[in-house]
């Protein structure tokens, strides 16, 4: 029955929700409108920009070139949209475009070409992306695929610091790193060369990118792997078909080697630099601490109005249980660039570390509103405690509280702590019912990470006469994290006859409720 009505359900919206493809003149389903797709890019934009890393920020002439680039060529595509062109501050050679026309590049990509033309190539492709509406349309299969709503529709990715995200902003992670259909990236590739013709590029910049991209797929070198060849992945046939368009494309055109190396020369001496960054956060992912120290200090010395090394440096001094240290490099990273989520929630979190509360909250609240995280609410929740705020707590450490990471664990722990006598069933399941004997058994389920006890379960019924009566049993069993118990509230006797009943918790507590409130990290 459900797979008739499913069908019948894709049979309508098929047919009355088509839309023209403004690329390809083909007709297609249009569940997301356009007025979607741009609330969507709107909304998720800047959030993406941070999980990826930030801005960058240290050369505007770059970015103003790389969005004259952009708009040259979405003045000539098919769709009207508000675009944006943003670069990104990693190493990680990507790029990625947003529905509703936002794109970004990451400076590890520009690294990687050498002429306005290849440039145009990469932008160009997004741009299709967008205009063709391919994201809409994934996301449009999952909400058919799945019956749900977008923000439902999509699960967490992996991109950057889309770990640390908390809510819908895992939508945002999922949007900056999915896979497109060959299908897709062949339609990008065709109709992003159309623009760079149209626009008077040069389009074998598209041929020589792609085959520079397979060349260096074949070398699988890690940070491509993680990067645009995981979204974008570069093949044979794409190198065919880019030489099959370019040939049915007007011949010559704009190739730009020498504005473009003009344009990222600032950037290429740069690099050496944050060559010693990346090398430095390998270091501390592996624990050589002061091979990760001397790094940063390197970085430093060689480009002191980056950020990020002062990050690294201060990331060292944490894991090395030096918070005063920290601190002072955190500052230096905010003072530098106080648009990246990540400085003022590493120096709030630092603060933590010194009991300086009205500090840390100052720097969390900061980094919140750039890119709400787990850290960020925990330490929040820390702070809102410590304070007093019992409420704000509890709210915090609800927004906080997720399985997947320490802060997240940590903030269950002390929304329990704080939460579960007042709504214990919120946090543990209860049912009822009676066994062979007609007597009225209790079943409570902990899915929590803690340990509890004191349970004390209300019986609401109507007696044989239709008296209301109301009772509270104790229930003699700890329940430990995961588990199951069962108990006997009530005999035979006591419920024969009874009518209306109901049975909920009204009490219970963590087995030791002495625990403090754990350290935010």
């Amino acid at each position: 029955m459900w797979r008739r009505v499913i069908i019948v359900l894709v049979t309508v919206l098929a047919t009355t929700a088509c839309a023209v493809n403004p690329v390809t003149g083909q007709r297609e389903l249009g569940l997301i409108t356009t007025a979607d797709e741009i609330q969507i890019g709107e909304q998720y934009y800047a959030p993406s920009l941070q999980m990826q890393g930030g801005e960058y920020r240290l050369d505007p002439a770059l970015t103003a070139y790389i969005e004259e680039v952009g708009r040259r060529l979405a003045e000539v595509s098919d769709r009207e949209l508000p675009y944006q062109f943003a670069v990104i501050n990693s190493s990680v050679p990507n790029a990625w475009a947003l529905p509703g026309g936002k794109i970004a590049i990451n400076r590890g990509l520009l690294l990687e070409m050498q002429s306005e033309a290849e440039l145009a190539a990469v932008l160009g492709h997004e741009i299709v992306h967008a205009a063709a509406r391919h994201g809409a349309r994934a996301q449009q299969r999952a909400m058919l695929l799945q019956g749900v709503i977008l923000a439902g529709a999509i699960a967490s990715g992996d991109s950057g610091f889309g770990h640390l995200a908390v809510g819908g902003l895992s939508v945002a992670a999922q949007l900056v790193s999915q896979r497109y259909s060959r299908g897709a990236e062949l339609e990008a590739d065709r109709y992003g060369m159309l623009y760079m013709s149209r626009a008077g590029y040069d389009t074998q910049g598209a041929v020589e990118l792609q085959e520079t991209f397979v060349r260096l797929s074949g070398d699988r070198r890690q940070d491509w792997l993680s990067g645009l060849f995981a979204s974008h992945p570069p093949t044979q046939e794409r190198v065919r078909a880019n030489r099959a368009t370019a040939a049915e494309l007007p011949s010559g055109g704009e190739s730009g080697r020498t504005a473009y190396l003009e344009a990222t020369a600032t950037l290429r001496e740069q690099q050496p630099a944050y060559e010693l960054i990346d090398a430095g956060r390998k270091a501390l992912v592996e624990r050589d601490y002061d091979t990760a120290r001397a790094r940063a200090d390197e970085a430093i010395a060689l480009l002191p109005q980056e950020a990020h090394g002062y990050a690294l440096r201060g990331d060292v001094a944490r894991m090395q249980q030096r918070p005063g240290d920290a601190l002072a490099d955190y500052r230096q990273a905010v003072e530098r660039d106080p648009g990246f989520f990540y400085f003022p929630l590493q120096s709030g979190l630092a603060r933590l570390a010194l009991e300086q509360w009205q500090a840390a909250g100052e720097d969390l609240r900061q980094s919140v509103a750039l890119l709400p995280t787990v850290p960020a609410y925990y330490g929040l929740g820390v702070v809102a405690e410590r304070e007093g705020d019992l409420p704000g707590a509890k709210d915090y450490y609800r927004r906080a509280a997720s399985p997947n990471s320490e802060a997240g664990r940590a903030a269950q722990r002390a929304l329990l702590r704080l939460d579960l006598a007042d709504n214990p069933g919120d946090y543990l399941r209860l049912r009822h019912g009676t066994d062979a004997q007609g007597r009225l058994v209790a079943e409570v389920h902990n899915p929590q990470p803690l340990a509890v006890t004191g349970l004390v379960v209300e019986l609401r019924y109507r007696d044989a006469a239709g008296r209301l009566r109301e009772e509270r049993r104790a229930l003699r069993s700890a329940v430990a994290a995961g588990a199951t118990v069962q108990e006997t509230i009530a005999s035979a006797a006591e419920v024969s006859g009874a009518r209306e009943l109901e049975v909920r918790l009204v009490a219970a507590r963590l087995v030791d409720e002495a625990e403090p409130a754990p350290a935010a990290r």
